[in-house]
């Protein structure tokens, strides 16, 4: 029996994800999959993101079932079975025997025959249509039943509780929606006779949420003409404002970038990229007349103070969008913060050096943890005194005052003086940001 083309390539992309820490939007997105029918990528798609959401659980089952030791499972077979086993206990339209054999035969594909027998009978023995449930006695309950990492949700947990913890672990094992930035009716025209259907965004008015159809074949999207850009980071892009002169720190892949470009066409803006090939990325995705791309590390940038606007979008552990990455939860471990924490603070307080008196730069990150946060925020600000904090909620009012946040709790996005979304409570990814305005 030979291994489908759609189940070949979703074993290739956790392969990747696993060896080479790829991330596996990017890979599926990738030449990899070109030559698959659009069946078969959605499959690939179902199959690669179900197995990174539902790890723990999906091992959970494995080494119960397995006569062999989980640690001395080689990494090609454990794939396969957690493939066979996510396919088997969480896609009821697979059939059981489909599951089963094709779990046996990427197992020999992977030139890993004398496990073959093993696959067989952990497959056989596995339960149709099991699906966890979030169990919130405990964060070790909820991180268990969730697939999460313990030491995560112990974390959101004291922070903002059980309930929001588990709000959050639901919303990251979900198919999270896609939702688009326009700049025109004309798109959403055009989208539509590409038969694509959209709806309102809940956040910003220039969002739409897909609801039908595979926007990301289309041309304006292929184009970089309409872009997938999650309301959240809509939002902290609006919350940059209007400049003449605007800098973005760190802009790759681009969508903050090209959404500052089409709210502010008569601004210069720059946008700085350390990798090459993300800087590459990042002319294709922001293709505006307004914008430079530069390649330059954020924190030696060569510009002096001379910028309006910046915007220090900065890297991060990314914990606020586990519905997108899952593969995040499962790398990261709590020592990374305070490295991350140390380069956050580099780039931010590289970045206040590039504002003009009376300018203002917007500090944001897409984690949920304070040290990524308001713990950098506060030290750059210790450090230097010409720069104070903007209250969020004040730009929140104008934005919806201009109509163009639509979204009515302004409150419930507003955190001490700093924006936080959060997944599972607003309608986006986890979002932070922090405005700083020189004096």
């Amino acid at each position: 029996m030979a291994v489908s083309a759609a189940r070949q390539a979703a074993f290739a992309v956790l392969l990747r994800v696993e060896r080479e820490s790829a991330f596996a939007v990017e890979l599926l997105h990738s030449s990899l999959l070109d030559d698959l029918s659009p069946a078969d990528r959605n499959l690939t798609t179902e199959i690669v993101m179900g197995v990174l959401r539902w790890r723990s659980v999906l091992d959970q089952t494995i080494a119960r079932l397995s006569f062999t030791p989980f640690r001395k499972l080689d990494l090609e077979v454990v794939t396969a079975l957690r493939m066979g086993v996510y396919q088997k206990q969480f896609l009821s339209k697979i059939p059981a025997h489909a599951a089963v054999n094709e779990t046996v035969e990427l197992v020999k594909l992977a030139k890993k025959t004398s496990a073959a027998g093993l696959a067989n009978a952990v497959m056989r023995k596995v339960k149709r249509d099991v699906h966890p449930t979030a169990d919130a006695s405990g964060a070790g309950q909820l991180a268990a039943s969730m697939a999460h990492p313990r030491w995560l949700v112990e974390r959101w947990e004291a922070a903002l509780g059980l309930e929001i913890a588990t709000q959050i672990c639901k919303y990251d094992q979900r198919v999270p929606h896609t939702a688009l930035r326009l700049s025109s009716a004309e798109d959403e025209a055009e989208l539509a006779r590409e038969g694509i259907q959209l709806a309102p965004g809940a956040l910003m008015k220039s969002a739409r949420v897909v609801t039908s159809g595979d926007v990301a074949a289309t041309e304006l999207v292929r184009g970089a003409r309409v872009a997938i850009q999650d309301e959240g980071s809509q939002l902290v892009a609006a919350l940059v404002g209007e400049g003449k002169r605007v800098l973005d720190c760190c802009a790759a892949p681009g969508g903050k970038t090209s959404a500052l470009a089409t709210r502010l066409p008569e601004a210069e803006i720059f946008a700085a990229e350390l990798y090459p090939h993300r800087a590459r990325l990042l002319r294709r995705m922001a293709a505006h007349a307004n914008v430079h791309v530069i390649t330059a590390d954020a924190v030696a940038l060569p510009f002096a103070d001379e910028f309006d606007r910046v915007l220090a979008d900065v890297p991060c552990s990314g914990t606020g969008t586990l519905a997108r990455n899952p593969e995040i939860k499962w790398r990261l471990r709590p020592e990374d913060l305070s490295h991350l924490q140390s380069r956050q603070k580099a780039i931010l307080s590289a970045a206040m050096r590039h504002v003009a008196a009376g300018g203002r730069l917007v500090y944001s990150t897409c984690s949920l943890e304070p040290e990524e946060n308001e713990e950098v925020v506060n030290a750059c600000l210790r450090a230097n005194a010409e720069f104070s904090l903007v209250p969020v909620e004040k730009e929140l009012v104008r934005l919806q005052q201009q109509k163009d946040l639509v979204w009515d709790d302004i409150r419930g996005l507003v955190r001490g003086e700093f924006l936080r979304t959060v997944p599972g409570i607003h309608p986006c990814d986890g979002f932070f940001a922090a405005i700083l305005e020189k004096k």
